[in-house]
This record gives C-alpha cells, structure tokens and sequence, in this order.
C-alpha cells in the first residue's frame, strides 16, 4: 500500500470536491452576508430612531440653524419639540419620533425610537410621510424640501410658516434618510 506524501494541497491524489458541495458552500455564504444585512433596523423603525437622533446632533445645521431662527423656542411650553415620520408605503401612522430641545445652546435630539407621543401639538409638533423610494431620493439630496413638498413628494402636517422659514436645516432633516441606513423591509 503506498501512501500520499503531497506536502502542498491539493495533491493530485486527492480528490476534488464535489461540485455539490461547492453550491453549499456559496449558499451558505450568501445566506450569512444576507443575514448581516437584516441586522440593521428598518429604515424609520423605532429601533432606527436612536441612530438618526445621534447624525442630527452631529449635523451644525440642524443643532445651530434651528436655535438662530427661534425654530427651537415653539415648544409649547413642554421644553421639546416632536418629529414624527413614516414611510407611507409601509402604513399610515407614524413608526419614529424624535424630540429635540434646547441644550447647551443647539438644538439637541434627546430622544430617538418609537413613537411616544399620542397627541401631538400641530402649532409646535410635526408629522411627515413618504413613500419609501422618496425618502431614499431625498436622503440622497436629490432634491430639497420645497420641491419635495410643492410636487406631494413628501407629505406634513405642522406649523407650515415655521417650517417655510427653515427650509435650509428642513433640507439637512430630509438628508438624514440618507445617512443613518436602515433595511428596507417595513417596521
């Protein structure tokens, strides 16, 4: 009986896989790829909210722009205002909200995640869907604010002079969607 001494695979002996298990092989991997995709929250889900919180205290825009122009100081009293969105192909009710407040001189986001708020203040509180696609085309800066509003891309129920006087850090809002990722199945 002799025996195989190749010291570098593969040998010539030895044989080769299966193209069986080749296929496994590759389904395996792209099953596990697939499955750290679906690791991230849906896009504007309660468990995406904290991420988007966190890019808009990191955007100057929204936390400076929004304090020089009084935006902030309309909180009703209640020391916050409410933002809250959806993707309007997913449902018709709002699934994130953000709270933003007056902190240390900017306009913070103290809250990220599910919606909270069952009444909301429409003189100082706002409401604002989409279809999912515009969304993605707006976070990608596609298009601003005003034109997204004036042709129904995006819909909003607030205070309509506020938000016409804020369209600049409005815009850094609607380019939130393309910065803080999110899977697109619905929440």
């Amino acid at each position: 009986m002799t025996r195989n001494t190749c010291p570098i695979p593969p040998c010539p002996a030895r044989r080769p896989r299966s193209p069986a298990i080749a296929r496994s092989l590759v389904i395996a991997w792209s099953l596990l790829a697939t499955a750290a995709q679906s690791a991230e929250p849906a896009f504007m889900s309660g468990e995406w909210g904290p991420a988007a919180c966190a890019a808009w205290n990191a955007d100057p825009v929204l936390t400076k722009d929004l304090v020089d122009s009084g935006w902030i100081k309309n909180d009703k009293g209640r020391g916050y205002k409410v933002l809250q969105v959806y993707r309007s192909d997913c449902g018709d009710r709002p699934t994130v909200e953000l709270r933003v407040a007056l902190l240390d001189g900017k306009a913070q986001c103290v809250y990220g995640g599910p919606v909270q708020a069952d009444k909301l203040d429409h003189g100082a509180d706002y409401v604002m869907h989409a279809t999912t696609a515009r969304w993605k085309e707006m976070g990608a800066g596609e298009y601003g604010a005003m034109k997204a509003m004036m042709l129904g891309r995006l819909s909003f129920s607030g205070p309509y002079g506020e938000a016409m006087g804020n369209m600049g850090p409005f815009g850094n809002f609607l380019l939130l969607a393309g910065k803080v990722p999110g899977a697109t199945s619905c929440p």
